[in-house]
């Protein structure tokens, strides 16, 4: 199944290094050879909105059949040569492709911007954001809901800068409630859109379930009327009815209660079965615990899910505290298996799209490398994932999120088998840097 062409048939495909060098319903023969009878063989997953690929969580991006993994939410290091690219060569290396977006947030921390950026302040992020983009990074992250002095004047500033180095900005907006009007989620929608407007930056909206939560339809109504516009605006989701975060973040701040309608029973400490209370609310905040909150409908969901122009992003990469979202190793399976196959949600090319060439398509305008991926084709780079669309499920949970998902047989990055039915293969290291090209 090639969601880039539509092309849906039982075929035989040859590889022949890194590439995919024939699809053909001749038989064929090859050194080696998987039987992958009754199963989809689909272009590899890419996760669009995920963090670093650390040592510990990438390898359940592989196990949800995750072939690249971008930390298009912002990557929390520097680009330059003692940096982010550097940590992962070698015996370092990732088995799946790996690269991210400078983190707007992190960077004016790193260089002591503490409130509204001067202009002095706000021409050193613009230039360096220029650098790094050259020097690596595929995209601009801004994050205001979680770095409140970050002011219209900043957004715009850089998202300039991303325009003309043709990268994309991607945006977890200042507001995710429904209310109170000029503070609302679709107050910050008109934000980003303005933004858009004024600049003519691409734009992507994270997460878009968990930040205009019980006000989807006018949300996707804001958005479809700008890409009538001729905007170029998209947007991710997580197939799941509750979000996480870190309770230390400036998302706890103030009544949070009244703005995303829950309650303290309504966190779990992610990695165990515990409901919060206002006793243990104080103590994990002190130690900025990550919960999970059901606060998300499933109408807005499937909303989000049914949008054209939607694309599916984890959120979530897993790390060994295991306090963690589930979403980090079962996004993908759960919207393969449970909303495909069993809610019938969406059909089963079109939920490939969103795992596949949507997002490489979203970020390949500076990324060649991008051009290659996503895509089932003839000389289309071999990152292929093969899975059973009758067993495709997620097994991670909120009590137990480092769980591998079940039904992906095998995972092939580069042409080389990463994983089979029998589990991941912890030698596999051919994960290699996505970057763009320079200006």
């Amino acid at each position: 199944m090639d969601p880039a062409t539509g092309y849906d048939a039982i075929a035989n495909v040859g590889l022949i290094g890194n590439r995919i060098a024939l699809i053909t319903t001749d038989n064929i023969n090859g050194k080696t050879i998987i039987d992958a009878s009754n199963l989809v063989v689909a272009p590899g997953f890419i996760d669009v909105l995920s963090y670093e690929p650390n040592s510990y969580g990438v390898w359940y991006k592989l196990g949800d059949g995750v072939t690249t993994n971008l930390g298009m939410h912002g990557i929390k290091t520097p680009v330059d040569a003692k940096g982010f690219f550097s940590n992962y060569t070698g015996k370092n290396a990732p088995p799946i492709n790996f690269g991210g977006a400078f983190s707007d947030q992190w960077y004016r921390d790193s260089i002591g911007v503490k409130s509204v950026a001067t202009p002095a302040q706000l021409s050193r992020l613009s230039d360096d954001l220029n650098k790094q983009l050259d020097a690596g990074w595929i995209g601009l992250s801004i994050d205001p809901e979680y770095a409140p002095s970050i002011n219209f004047n900043e957004y715009a500033a850089l998202a300039q800068v991303a325009k003309q180095a043709e990268m994309p900005l991607f945006t977890h907006i200042r507001y995710s409630s429904p209310g109170p009007a000029g503070k609302s989620s679709l107050d910050a929608i008109d934000e980003v859109l303005n933004v858009a407007r004024q600049t003519g930056v691409s734009l992507h909206v994270d997460h878009i379930p968990s930040m205009a939560t019980h006000v989807m339809p006018e949300a996707i109504a804001k958005i479809d009327a700008a890409r009538s516009e001729g905007l170029d605006i998209t947007g991710c989701f997580y197939p799941y009815t509750f979000w996480g975060t870190y309770l230390g973040s400036a998302r706890f701040a103030g009544d949070w209660q009244s703005r995303f309608r829950i309650s303290y029973n309504d966190l779990q400490l992610a990695g165990s079965s515990e409901r919060l209370t206002p006793e243990s609310f104080k103590k994990y905040q002190a130690q900025n615990k990550l919960v999970v909150a059901y606060a998300i409908p499933q109408e807005d969901v499937n909303a989000a899910l049914s949008a054209p122009w939607s694309l599916v992003g984890s959120d979530a990469i897993p790390e060994s505290s295991n306090n963690n979202h589930p979403r980090g190793a079962g996004c993908f399976s759960r919207l393969l298996g449970p909303y495909v196959r069993d809610m019938g949600a969406l059909s089963l090319m079109d939920a490939l799209a969103k795992c596949t060439i949507l997002p490489a398509k979203r970020l390949d305008a500076r990324v060649p490398m991008l051009a290659r991926k996503g895509r089932l084709q003839m000389d289309a780079d071999a990152d292929i994932t093969i899975f059973d669309p009758a067993t495709i499920a997620d097994t991670s949970t909120v009590e137990k999120p480092a769980q591998m998902s079940k039904g992906i047989s095998y995972v092939l990055v580069a042409g080389a088998i990463a994983k089979d039915p029998s589990g991941v293969k912890r030698d596999s290291r051919g994960g290699r840097a996505i970057t763009g090209q320079p200006a």
